[in-house]
């Protein structure tokens, strides 16, 4: 089969069930990702913590959805704490203060959804 140029999704099997889970292995000590769309608009990435890793207190500038796919994690948006465990999703608002910290190995999907940027008057 021929390569596909400007894939859309990428890092991941294209017409074959996949169990996402197994795209990404727990690192001790570490917080590993794996990216699957980085476009302007959409960002997908794949994410496996070890325990008590986490990503610090940041703002994203779309929208970010949190799918939990293993494990059990601390969600922080702006001050309120909130525990996510396998099968929840959480939302997190644009431009909102938001940190994610694993309490037991922990896999997510993270998509992170932005406002299309354009030029006014065209």
């Amino acid at each position: 089969m021929e390569e596909k140029k400007d894939l859309l999704i990428k890092n991941i099997p294209f017409s074959a069930p996949v169990d996402i889970v197994e795209l990404v292995d727990y690192e001790e000590g570490r917080v590993v990702s794996r990216t699957l769309c980085a476009k302007p608009q959409v960002n997908i990435t794949l994410f496996a913590f070890d325990k008590d890793e986490e990503v610090s207190a940041h703002t994203s500038p779309g929208d970010a959805m949190v799918q939990v796919l293993d494990g059990e994690a601390l969600i922080n948006i702006d001050g309120e704490k909130i525990t996510a465990k396998k099968g929840q999703v959480v939302v997190m608002p644009a431009n909102v203060p938001h940190s994610v910290t694993a309490s037991t190995r922990f896999k997510m999907l993270l998509t992170v959804v932005k406002q299309a940027v354009g030029i006014k008057g065209l």
